[in-house]
């Protein structure tokens, strides 16, 4: 699988990372999980990305790959969706970090990221710092930050992140012109979240699911010519799009199927778009995109 220099860290990371959000609010099985990643990680796999607020997520890592841990750099995230009253406060954040770690089997991280967290937070600093000490204790080899629009580009400016995880396809395309020339220029590595869009043109109805309403309604405008029925087409137009992207390093993209890995890797290798694909999927974004069709959470 291909490897992309991540920014200005040591890591080689591969184009195709493992989300996984879905495992943990699909309540995957164990085994399931275990098959899975294993898989992918004989297949090249080298990038797992989590959250604290995956509901289970961060504990079926490390129940299915823990042991594994020195093949695979580690991703996860602290703050958003937590349930306690301030999820930005430096002990609420020290707390989620050590249970991350509980959780994930290991006693460091390869990234931390603030997760979504607002411009204002940003700028009061507790959680920045927050995420300092952590690296400084030996916690996390390097910080992070997750979100999008006026927030992420709040965040790159500071300069004290190393990553920008932000959403990135072709219902998503505000980040190429607002934060992600930035976070190049910043020597940031970039991993790109959403890379389908949900999938939702998979959806013939507006779907019921406000996560996946946003893109389903977006792609009806959009038209793209290949959306045509077919669910591959789609897919695979998709994600080597969010790849071809400038600055991309990797891609995370979740799922609690075997199957479904296999075939992601698959369009993976095929690598970038050609440049008339890109540029027409950019155009028809330019002159369709509303102003209120910015990044989503």
């Amino acid at each position: 699988m291909e490897r992309r220099t991540f920014g200005k860290t040591d890591m080689k990371v591969s184009a195709l990372g493992f989300g996984g959000a879905e495992i943990g609010f699909e309540k995957a099985d164990a085994a399931s999980v275990r098959e899975l990643l294993s898989i992918a990680l004989d297949s090249g796999l080298n990038v797992i990305d989590t959250a604290e607020c995956y509901e289970g997520s961060e504990e079926l890592i490390g129940n299915a790959v823990g042991s594994r841990r020195d093949q695979f750099f580690l991703f996860t995230k602290c703050g958003h969706g937590a349930n306690f009253t301030d999820a930005w406060a430096a002990d609420q954040i020290n707390k989620s970090i050590d249970r991350s770690l509980k959780r994930l089997k290991t006693d460091c991280v390869d990234l931390i990221q603030l997760h979504s967290c607002s411009e204002q937070i940003l700028r009061k600093g507790e959680a920045i710092e927050a995420l300092q000490r952590a690296q400084k204790a030996g916690k996390t080899r390097y910080i992070g930050y997750s979100g999008d629009g006026t927030d992420a580009l709040c965040a790159i400016k500071t300069g004290v992140f190393d990553a920008l995880q932000t959403s990135v396809s072709i219902a998503d395309q505000q980040c190429l012109e607002l934060t992600i020339p930035l976070a190049i220029e910043a020597g940031m590595g970039i991993i790109a979240k959403r890379p389908i869009a949900n999938a939702a043109w998979r959806t013939k109805t507006k779907p019921d699911n406000s996560y996946i309403q946003p893109y389903w309604e977006r792609l009806q405008e959009l038209k793209y010519e290949f959306i045509n029925g077919n669910p591959e087409e789609p897919a695979t137009k998709a994600l080597r799009f969010t790849l071809s992207v400038p600055g991309v390093c990797v891609a995370i993209v979740g799922t609690t199927k075997a199957s479904r890995w296999k075939q992601n890797a698959e369009i993976a290798a095929k690598g970038s778009l050609e440049s008339k694909d890109f540029d027409a999927i950019r155009a028809r974004w330019k002159e369709t995109a509303k102003a209120d069709w910015i990044g989503q959470i």
